[in-house]
């Protein structure tokens, strides 16, 4: 069981801020938490294994590091008024708010299915998450599953999709695997980027924590322990679709997101993502959670454009 909770803040200013001059600031955290609480170059640090207080701890970095207050000349002032105002223990965290260890913040549910996506990924081995593009099914994913991964409940996270490629073959594109695959898997290395500091992430891929792959080079893998996410799985047919579901193994979660009505494929056979979900819904085990054009949490020029082409 870890004994630390830590957090990563890349920027200086609000750091200072926080702890203070000579780390002074740190001891209005340490009153409030009931436990030790360190700062060590750019990693504040609270002391305990308890899960509750790490949750109270990251939720007030998240609220002060949001407010523009955390940058006044009177920063512990601020950050004390903070604290008298904080909820209390039982209310600052949702189970769906998902804090990621040493992560730059943590990811908080949107809407009621966002947070059902997060509870179908904790509850079910395996999980479909559908939906137009921008209704956040993609962030959520790539958020719990880095959390599982830095909380040492799997050991891997492996980011796979299907290449479609518009006329040009990924055997021909210059590189090796890695470089010719990141660019079809760089939305979700752009999510990790804005979850994880640099030098974490890079870590982790340099220590084969995190794999990228084409979904072709998943036959014949057993996958045991650990959080398989497939990308954009529209675009699979149904011969793949079948044969990544079956790679899973022991201790592994495996969390497929995708848009029905953007298949790439058209023409050429039928969705594996549209088939797969008509014939397993009622299997136990497997969560299907489904997003609404009502749900895009992107720009709202977004989900106009959305209806707009849905209208034609």
């Amino acid at each position: 069981m870890d004994t630390s909770y830590t957090i990563v803040l890349e920027d200086q200013t609000a750091l200072s801020s926080l702890c203070g001059a000579n780390d002074e600031n740190l001891h209005i955290f340490e009153t409030y938490l009931g436990v030790p609480v360190i700062c060590r170059g750019n990693e504040v640090t609270v002391l305990t294994s308890d899960q509750a207080v790490c949750q109270r701890f990251q939720k007030l970095i998240d609220t002060l590091l949001a407010s523009p207050g955390i940058t006044s000349e009177d920063s512990a002032g601020f950050i004390a008024a903070c604290v008298a105002n904080s909820p209390s223990q039982q209310d600052c965290f949702s189970p769906q708010c998902i804090h990621i260890p040493r992560g730059i913040k943590s990811v908080y549910p949107k809407n009621r299915t966002q947070a059902a996506l997060i509870d179908s990924i904790y509850a079910n081995d395996i999980t479909f998450g559908l939906g137009p593009a921008g209704t956040g099914k993609t962030y959520i994913a790539v958020a719990l599953a880095l959390k599982l991964l830095l909380s040492h409940k799997v050991r891997k996270l492996i980011l796979t999709r299907p290449v479609v490629e518009a006329g040009e073959s990924l055997g021909f594109l210059p590189g090796d695997l890695v470089q010719k695959i990141n660019p079809y898997l760089r939305p979700l290395f752009d999510i990790m980027e804005a979850l994880l500091p640099a030098g974490l992430l890079r870590s982790l891929e340099e220590s084969n924590s995190i794999e990228v792959a084409p979904l072709a080079y998943m036959r014949g893998r057993t996958l045991h322990n650990a959080a398989v996410i497939l990308d954009e799985a529209q675009n699979t047919t149904k011969e793949q679709m079948k044969m990544f579901l079956t790679r899973m193994g022991e201790g592994s979660k495996l969390i497929i997101t995708g848009d029905p009505s953007q298949s790439d494929i058209r023409g050429r056979s039928e969705s594996g993502l549209i088939h797969a979900v008509s014939l397993i819904r009622s299997i136990t085990g497997i969560g299907i959670i489904e997003f609404s054009v009502a749900e895009v949490v992107r720009h709202s020029l977004v989900q106009k454009i959305i209806n707009a082409y849905e209208r034609q």
